[in-house]
This record gives C-alpha cells, sequence and structure tokens, in this order.
C-alpha cells in the first residue's frame, strides 16, 4: 500500500462511524478558542462577501460540521471535504436539503485539487498536522484560491524546536494526564514506548494520523514563507489543551503550543 493510501486508510479507521470529535479536540471542547476560530471565521466570510457579493468557501476535513455551519450562517455556500467515509455521509444527513453545502467524500484527501473550480476563501481546521508534505499540499492549492481569495487554517501544533522547554513541558505533562483518562492503555503505552525510540510504524493508526509527532509539530515559519509568495500572512499562536483544567491553568500564562494561520489577498 502507497503511504498516500496508507494515511487514507488511517483517516478513515480513526474517524469511523460514531467517532466523537470534541472530546480530543480542543478547539471544539473550550468556548474561548472556539469562539475565536468562529470570530475569524465571519470576518473572513462578510470580507469576500464585501468585496465581491458572494462568498464561495472550501472547507477541507470538515469533521461532522461545527465550523460549516459557522460558515454558512455567515453567509457563505460551502463545499465540504472529507478523506472520512463515516464523517462525509454524517455531512450529508446533517445538511441534508440545504443547498449552500455540497459534501465531497475525497478518498486520497486531496482529490478536490485536481479539479477546475476556485474559491473566495480556504478552510483547513485540524488538518495541516494530518499531511505529510503540506508545504507542497499548499502549494498546490493556493491557484485554486480566486484573486483577491484568503486561506485560513488553526490547531496545528507549533514546530517543537522554537518552542520553550517549559511550553514543551507543559503540552506533554497536560495531554498525558488527559490521556489517562481515556483508557486503551495498551495503544496508548505502545504509542509512547515508540515516541521514546523515535520510531515510527507505518502500520500503526495513531502514527499515521497524528504524522506531525514524528517530525516535530508543523513549521509554521516555512508555512509563513511559503504563503507570503501569494498572501499577506498573519501566523497567530496560542495554548491549547485536551483538558479544561490545564487550558484553564495554562492559557492565560503566555505559553503557546499551537498556531493559526490568516493568510489574504491573494495575488493570483
Amino acid at each position: 500500500m502507497s503511504d498516500e493510501r496508507q494515511v487514507v486508510k488511517a483517516q478513515d479507521d480513526a474517524h469511523g462511524v460514531g467517532h466523537d470529535y470534541v472530546k480530543g479536540s480542543p478547539h471544539l471542547r473550550h468556548a474561548a478558542l472556539r469562539g475565536d476560530i468562529e470570530a475569524r471565521l465571519e470576518r473572513l466570510v462578510k470580507a469576500a462577501i464585501a468585496r465581491t457579493g458572494r462568498c464561495h468557501v472550501l472547507e477541507i476535513g470538515a469533521g461532522h460540521g461545527t465550523f460549516t455551519q459557522t460558515l454558512v450562517d455567515a453567509g457563505a455556500e460551502v463545499t465540504v471535504t472529507e478523506a472520512s467515509q463515516a464523517s462525509a455521509d454524517h455531512l450529508r444527513q446533517a445538511f441534508a436539503g440545504d443547498n449552500r453545502v455540497e459534501v465531497v467524500y475525497d478518498e486520497v484527501g486531496d482529490g478536490v485539487l485536481s479539479g477546475t473550480g476556485s474559491w473566495d476563501l480556504v478552510v483547513m481546521i485540524s488538518v495541516i498536522h494530518h499531511i505529510p508534505d503540506y508545504l507542497d499540499f499548499l502549494r498546490r492549492l493556493q491557484p485554486r484560491i480566486s484573486e483577491g481569495g484568503a486561506f485560513f487554517s488553526v490547531q496545528d501544533p507549533l514546530f517543537y524546536p522554537r518552542r520553550s522547554k517549559l511550553s514543551h513541558l507543559a503540552s506533554r505533562g497536560s495531554y498525558f494526564a488527559w490521556r489517562l483518562a481515556q483508557g486503551d492503555y495498551r495503544r496508548g503505552i505502545a504509542t509512547r514506548v515508540r515516541r521514546l525510540r523515535g520510531v515510527y510504524d507505518e502500520t500503526a493508526e495513531s502514527d499515521l494520523v497524528e504524522y506531525h509527532v514524528v517530525r516535530e509539530g508543523c513549521d509554521e515559519e516555512a508555512i509563513r514563507r511559503q504563503l507570503a509568495e501569494h498572501f499577506d500572512v498573519e501566523i497567530f499562536t496560542y495554548w491549547s489543551s485536551q483538558g479544561p483544567f490545564f487550558q484553564r491553568l495554562f492559557a492565560g500564562t503566555g505559553l503557546r503550543s499551537d498556531f493559526g494561520v490568516e493568510a489574504v489577498a491573494n495575488r493570483a
């Protein structure tokens, strides 16, 4: 099986029927993080409408459509792609009868890039760190964004070598504490042992889906440099943790664990 197919299969296995996206997703679980994302999306949609009279959005990897609804409520028409068949089916049911939302099951994850359409805004929420070569993906994506259009992503881990030791320690410690309450200890222990040994197992679902762990996060500065060739780019950083206690504990300390990107005014 090719690397691409392995990643796709792992995504489908990890996000099957009944998958709970909220439990392990700080940007869905914590009101302040979710509210900031919603406000940014609403502003981007309204800016596109003010500029062209409409806003056609491509949302890559929408999960169960939390932010799809935000985009629709702000006035957008949304094409949603999902590499998980179960999630695509859920989205079709959730937005059945709403002609503002088109759901596409994108089995390989980048099939949408092979078409001819273009979008005023492309949204990727908690997606970039799942893509093995995310810089190449963004390079291929840019021409599909209309002139003057925008790109938005959020909830990806900062590049580990640039983070402070305290930030990394707080992030790892809070994750382990949260993980202990989730069960499935055999899988959790096996994953931690591989991490400590520096091993990447191409047959392990957790290693394929959380690919960023074995390449030390995502390089936000490399993303900035690439996008800056065509956009005005803002990288914003923040703290996030799965557990509510650790989110409250560290959110106001100045520690940073994750980042988002607002890239606007595409020079197509």
